[in-house]
């Protein structure tokens, strides 16, 4: 029997459905539409019982492991920022960027599977990681660490950009070099002679 979407799950089944999405990522990401519910289950520590309660058809569980992937990035935000200076939260918050286009992609044909069941799961991802870079940015605007002239809109592009062409695991350090390039091309240009 299917879980209740409306009752909040108890601390173990939490974590069982963490463990479960996590798994179904790297699964997914792996073996895409071949991917069995058995493996996942494995993988996630669980039995197929418990997956099939919280996730009974597979659209359902490719959608919720694209979901906590897309929340997962963006909700690193506020505790990058805590913990180190805008700019350098933004540089690695960029790392997790590439990690979640890694998945995305891996995911692609299940995930084009859940958009020709009628569903999708991408209506909410351009704002909410607009939202994440608007927040890492303008810190890193008030802090002098990045310029004002950038919007996240063209942050997002260039990542955009950048994963397209390089968002393959065998290209990470091509795509991190030329994420490296687009941070350095927000950093504050100083005055020109004459302009002090």
């Amino acid at each position: 029997m299917p879980r209740d979407p409306h009752r909040p799950l108890r601390a173990d089944a939490q974590r069982n459905r963490d463990r479960i999405l996590a798994a179904a990522v790297r699964v997914f990401s792996e073996e895409g539409l071949d991917a069995h519910f058995e493996r996942i289950a494995k993988e996630a520590g669980v039995g197929s019982g418990t997956l099939y309660r919280n996730f009974p058809t597979r659209e359902a569980l490719v959608e919720a492991a694209y979901r906590s992937e897309l929340a997962r990035l963006c909700e690193a935000v506020p505790g990058l920022l805590a913990a180190m200076p805008p700019y350098e939260a933004l540089r690695v918050w960029t790392r997790h960027f590439m990690d979640y286009v890694t998945a995305k992609f891996g995911m692609a044909d299940a995930l084009q599977a859940v958009v020709a069941s009628g569903t999708d799961p991408y209506n909410e991802s351009r704002r909410m990681i607009q939202a994440a870079l608007a927040s890492l940015m303008e810190a890193g605007t008030t802090a002098g660490e990045i310029r004002s002239d950038i919007s996240p809109a063209d942050m997002f592009a260039a990542l955009t950009g950048i994963a397209l062409t390089s968002a393959g695991p065998d290209q990470r350090d091509q795509a991190e070099r030329l994420i490296d390039l687009t941070l350095d091309g927000l950093r504050p240009v100083p005055p020109g002679p004459g302009e002090l």
